[in-house]
């Protein structure tokens, strides 16, 4: 993949890890579609930094829990920046589901925004990306795949699906396309999360260190445009918690 004059559409851009991960393409030479669902302001400010760094930014909103939104995200990202070089499956929901607690709505939206979602904008790319010859797509996942989190149920499932579709899609779009995955540990704490929580989880990671946003971003820059031998593999940035435990 070269380093410059490449187009990228990263879903969930405004905030967080999407925006780090936005922010490290542009800064390596990529024109970059920031979508967003709610978060406007912070999306704007996001496709401003972008064109800061000399790259074209194009704002797409879309709502992920509504299949007639995943071609009208792809749509967008042609009609403004005229190719998609690589599709970043960043966006998802964090909601808090236990099988005691059990609810079917929870549970489809859940597995909509966060697996489905990704299985249709893959489906809407692929054309594009097959025509570049050399596309990429990297779906984020998360550690809770193989270590599901507590009271997460529907999150913790929905990112294991997340690690099949990534193989599955590996093979299925090669040799054109490489599918790859990255898996965060802590890369940001929930607003919400008080400091005895923060201290009690960082103390389980080896490098005794919660992730942040870029560390996630850096990997992603780096299955993107500096590992063109790998596909179909899901690589773990959790400062060896997944081991630890």
């Amino acid at each position: 993949m070269s380093r410059e004059h490449g187009v990228a559409l990263v879903t969930g851009a405004a905030k967080r890890v999407g925006r780090a991960i936005a922010l490290e393409l542009a800064a390596h030479g990529f024109d970059v579609a920031v979508h967003y669902h709610r978060s406007t302001d912070e999306a704007t400010q996001v496709a401003r930094r972008i064109e800061d760094l000399g790259q074209r930014a194009c704002l797409v909103p879309g709502d992920l829990s509504q299949p007639e939104s995943w071609g009208r995200i792809v749509s967008a990202c042609i009609d403004a920046l005229g190719r998609l070089d690589v599709l970043v499956n960043n966006a998802a929901v964090l909601d808090s589901l236990r099988l005691s607690d059990f609810d079917p709505t929870s549970w489809e939206r859940t597995m909509r925004v966060n697996l489905t979602a990704v299985a249709g904008l893959c489906h809407h790319a692929a054309e594009y990306l097959r025509a570049r010859g050399r596309g990429c797509i990297v779906n984020l996942g998360d550690i809770a795949a193989e270590r599901p989190f507590q009271r997460h149920l529907a999150y913790s499932c929905s990112k294991a699906g997340i690690a099949a579709l990534t193989k599955a899609l590996a093979v299925e779009l090669a040799p054109e396309v490489r599918v790859n995955a990255v898996s965060p540990g802590i890369a940001a704490f929930p607003d919400d999360c008080d400091h005895e929580t923060r201290e009690h989880l960082t103390a389980r990671i080896p490098l005794r260190r919660a992730g942040t946003p870029e560390d996630i971003a850096k990997a992603v820059q780096y299955l993107i445009a500096d590992a063109p031998y790998v596909t179909g593999q899901i690589i773990r940035v959790d400062g060896g918690r997944s081991v630890a435990w």
